[in-house]
């Protein structure tokens, strides 16, 4: 069975209210998981995350949230979740994740970061949004968002209510975002997608030899 028991670690209120429903989402939907099991976010500001040691300690509690729990032997994963803003995400990822594992060599930690912003992923889905979002028909679609530095301000300058809030509105759109078409239009997301991937059980693969019978 595909378990798995995720300790997000985030920056934004808007991250832990979204952040169960995004992973729950691209585990069953995507990625043909069975359950997923995320706890309760840490949320701690960027400015401290990206520092090792305080980034060490968020790992280190995160870590100890994860023991126990219904089904002791389930896999566990420490989950970091940030925006990007100006840094490339291919350098300040790995060096979180070699400060995560310093911190705590025996968890098993992925680092993602959103390039631009995690509304950057809703402006990829722009399409499956427009409950949320005012597209103009003239207006043509961002298929490679990342690259058009876009993210917060396209989404509020786009937002049909009166004022776009983080906390009220980032799990909503979560949950209706179509995350195939993310997927294939931001290559963090599709980072986030595999690193899930990559925690699934491996499929046996049958070593029997061809029969030689005619």
């Amino acid at each position: 069975m595909s378990r798995l028991r995720v300790a997000p670690i985030v920056e934004g209120h808007g991250e832990v209210e979204a952040i169960r429903t995004l992973l729950q989402r691209i585990w069953v939907e995507l990625l043909g998981g069975e359950y997923l099991e995320v706890l309760r976010p840490i949320r701690w500001p960027r400015s401290k995350l990206v520092q090792q040691q305080e980034l060490g300690g968020a790992v280190q509690l995160a870590w100890r949230k994860l023991q126990g729990g219904q089904v002791a032997s389930d896999p566990k994963l420490v989950l970091v979740l940030l925006d990007a803003n100006h840094d490339a995400p291919c350098l300040l990822g790995p060096e979180l994740l070699k400060h995560a594992k310093a911190a705590r060599s025996d968890a098993d930690v992925s680092c993602v970061l959103a390039k631009i912003e995690y509304e950057t992923w809703f402006v990829a889905a722009a399409e499956s949004l427009q409950d949320y979002l005012s597209l103009s028909s003239e207006e043509p679609s961002l298929t490679e968002p990342e690259d058009a530095n876009v993210g917060k301000g396209w989404i509020e300058h786009h937002f049909r209510g009166t004022k776009y809030s983080e906390t009220v509105d980032q799990p909503r759109m979560t949950a209706r975002m179509n995350l195939a078409t993310c997927r294939a239009r931001c290559p963090s997301f599709d980072k986030l997608c595999r690193d899930l991937a990559a925690r699934l059980p491996r499929q046996p693969t049958d070593n029997v030899a061809p029969s030689d019978a005619k």
